[in-house]
């Protein structure tokens, strides 16, 4: 054979794998080989146009603009000297007067939110680095506003420092018993807040919750020796972690507001006038002295109510009072935009969620945008010119938008191309930070002006596209919709495999998640079974299967009654919906209708079990991972958010796969964590039970150590091949 002959078929073969291109492989998605860059941790400074971040080796705290061409600072570096106390910094705050720098270091973490952390104070001037304490366990420092002291919760209890001594406020903090100035578990996780205390407005005193769990009851997750990490204390015999998890009907901790006076040393109670089983889930201050706002909601959570406190005198007077039918949406309580004059409060009292302008002393000033869309994010109000900014749902329930609703009642949308697009805002409105992607483009980061000119591209991620490009098992997303047999049109998305031919007949595997406001069919990068651009959604359709997903009732952007029609009774109308997607999928010329799974993770993992036991057998498998199986086991504020209580909804609480569980049609797989504090292992545990009793077949199986998001060491790896491996089983 001749070189030239050798060099031809070279060339061919060499032709052939690049037409061939790569197979997406199992570790290539838990290794982070489809990974986009990020643009992270910007930090707006108020009233201006500057902002900070951490550098990317973490030694270095960076100011810059977000102005073209802005030349970056250093605010703060770690120096040589400094190394034997700070090797990384996690977090930051600058004083309000600027002087100083609040520096987080050796970050650990405790639940979702909540975390440990060592502080250190650099002052700017004489580039001098001091401890804030001798103590490596203090958690949410923050400023007062006058710059002279910080606040931080250390064992339960709240102590204020001056820079040269440390004042212990309270002495009541224990564990398990009462939390001062810290959410406990459930408000943490569902309230979605880390800190609950605030300095009024001139730092001459403090407000704080106080959580009296000490009638809650008590979980316990038992913990092993494991691997990565191991444990070596459990080693022969299993521990024990045991914590306050108050659930559905359950007693939940008592609280209640106190203040502090600087000056005096006084402590005192403000009495609110709120039910006794309300709750608190916010306190913030304002720049008014003697004016820091409470938040109260009762039980139900359909109604919040406003309140300024006067931490010295203890009067408070009601700003707000906010009813709506059913429940309020949890993400409110972040979005609501407390400015000097203002409060921007989103509400969906006339059926989508929409903004309304108060002034400080709770009088309506105006709607601030009206249509049949929802507002999906809140970035502000500019008092000084009356804009308002905030990302909505205008264009379709799949589509994010960036606008302004100016003071006269016109809204301009700011961002310029269809797909999902989030902001970040300057102290000073005059520039935002856009995030753009969509299904098939990973994120795009552009610096834009006040009325959406790009400014400057930041990263386009074009390494990542052009890594795509030699995968072809990457395809893309295909939306689609239908209307079930009940008249109700959903919207959804499938992914095919790469060598589709529309005269086969192909299995298919539902994906969805169908918990209350959430949203899978979103036309963005994040979209998909595991994120990550979907990689995991294209390796199994280059197993043979097409991928879909639909998003039944009770999902977000579509207006509250089809958000809130699931109310009282989770899981009938969702498991519905899925059970209609089956069906849809079926009817398609190029689906094999009798090959047809479902999965899905957490509430996903509920109604996974919800929709394979509905009644119509259409599901030949499925996988639940980390699943509620009773809502009797999940906790109050979420559970009875969208349930009541069972007491007062017993029937409802029938809705739920244990009490289906002779109903269960299809092989069934079950993976949960056993150190899950989030959802129970007990609710799988019990689940099988019912199975036993039932005699269906099922396999389960369980993660040493691992949480709700199961994952360390090969555990997500692991994870994600029984899954494959479970439908190529009892699918192909």
């Amino acid at each position: 054979m001749t070189r030239k002959t050798l060099t031809l078929i070279a060339c061919v073969m060499a032709s052939l794998a690049v037409c061939m291109g790569k197979k997406i492989e199992l570790k290539d998605i838990t290794e982070g080989t489809f990974a986009p860059k990020y643009v992270t941790g910007i930090r707006p400074l108020e009233g201006t146009d500057k902002y900070c971040k951490i550098s990317e080796d973490g030694r270095q705290i960076i100011m810059t603009s977000f102005r073209k061409g802005a030349k970056p600072t250093v605010a703060y570096q770690i120096a040589d000297s400094d190394t034997s106390r700070i090797q990384y910094i996690d977090g930051y705050s600058f004083s309000p007067d600027g002087k100083r720098i609040l520096i987080r270091t050796d970050y650990k973490p405790v639940y979702r939110r909540s975390f440990h952390a060592r502080y250190f104070i650099y002052d700017r001037e004489n580039e001098r680095l001091t401890p804030l304490t001798d103590h490596a366990d203090l958690q949410v420092a923050t400023w007062s506003p006058d710059s002279r002291h910080v606040a931080y919760v250390r064992a339960n209890n709240l102590y204020i420092h001056d820079g040269e001594k440390e004042t212990q406020v309270t002495k009541d903090g224990k564990t398990n018993e009462v939390i001062n100035g810290l959410p406990d578990w459930v408000y943490e996780e569902e309230f979605t807040f880390n800190k609950a205390f605030a300095w009024d407005a001139d730092g001459s005193g403090i407000v704080w919750i106080r959580f009296d769990e000490s009638q809650v009851k008590t979980c316990a997750l038992q913990l092993f020796k494991g691997l990565s990490p191991e444990r070596q204390s459990y080693a022969n015999y299993p521990g024990e972690y045991a914590y306050k998890y108050p659930k559905a009907g359950e007693e939940n901790s008592k609280v209640s507001v106190w203040s502090y006076e600087l000056a005096t040393g006084a402590t005192r109670q403000i009495q609110l006038p709120m039910p006794h089983d309300g709750y608190i889930p916010r306190v913030l201050s304002t720049s008014k002295k003697g004016n820091v706002l409470v938040y109260t909601m009762n039980r139900h959570q359909d109604t919040l109510k406003v309140y300024t406190v006067n931490p010295v005198t203890t009067e408070n007077r009601l700003l707000i009072e906010e009813t709506v039918p059913k429940y309020m949406k949890e993400e409110i309580l972040d979005w609501i935009a407390i400015t000097d004059k203002n409060i921007l409060l989103p509400s969906d009292r006339d059926g989508y969620m929409h903004l309304y302008l108060y002034d400080l002393n709770g009088q309506l000033i105006r709607q601030v945008e009206k249509g049949d869309y929802d507002v999906t994010d809140v970035y502000g109000y500019d008092e000084r010119r009356g804009d308002t900014y905030f990302q909505a749902a205008m264009l379709n329930p799949m589509d994010r938008q960036i606008y302004v609703a100016h003071k006269n009642g016109q809204v301009e949308r700011l961002t310029d191309t269809e797909g999902y697009n989030q902001a970040i805002f300057a102290g000073d409105f005059s520039y935002f930070l856009n995030t753009w992607c969509d299904y098939a483009h990973p994120y795009v980061f552009t610096t834009r002006d006040r009325k959406g000119k790009i400014v400057e591209i930041v990263e386009d991620n074009h390494e990542l596209v052009e890594k795509l490009k030699e995968y072809e098992d990457w395809t893309q997303r295909e939306p689609f919709s239908f209307t079930t047999s009940e008249g109700v049109t959903l919207n959804g998305w499938m992914v095919k495999p790469a060598d589709f031919d529309k005269s086969k007949k192909y299995p298919v595997i539902l994906f969805q998640y169908s918990g209350p406001g959430n949203q899978q069919v979103l036309n963005a990068w994040q979209s998909g079974s595991m994120g990550g651009g979907g990689a995991f959604d294209y390796y199994l359709a280059s197993q043979g299967y097409i991928i879909a997903c639909v998003d039944g009732r009770g999902t977000g952007a579509r207006g509250a009654e089809f958000e809130k029609c699931t109310y009282l009774r989770l899981g009938d109308l969702e498991s519905k919906d899925q059970v209609e997607t089956a069906l849809y999928m079926g009817s398609l010329p190029y689906v094999d209708s009798q090959r047809i799974g479902i999965w899905g993770w957490s509430y996903g993992g509920f109604n996974t079990l919800m929709s394979m036991s509905e009644g119509r057998p259409v599901f030949r498998a499925g996988v639940a991972v980390a699943p509620p199986t009773n809502w009797k086991f999940y906790d109050t504020i979420y559970t009875e958010r969208y349930m009541r209580t069972p007491q007062e909804n017993a029937e409802g609480y029938k809705t739920n796969p244990m009490e289906r569980a002779s109903q269960l049609h299809g092989a069934l797989l079950i993976c949960h964590g056993v150190a899950d504090d989030n959802v129970h292992p007990q609710n799988t545990f019990e689940y099988s039970e019912a199975l036993v009793q039932a005699d269906k077949d099922f396999k389960e199986l369980f993660y040493v150590n691992r949480n709700h998001g199961i994952s360390g060491g090969n555990t997500r790896h692991h994870l994600l091949r029984q899954i494959t491996q479970w439908f190529n089983e009892h699918m192909k």
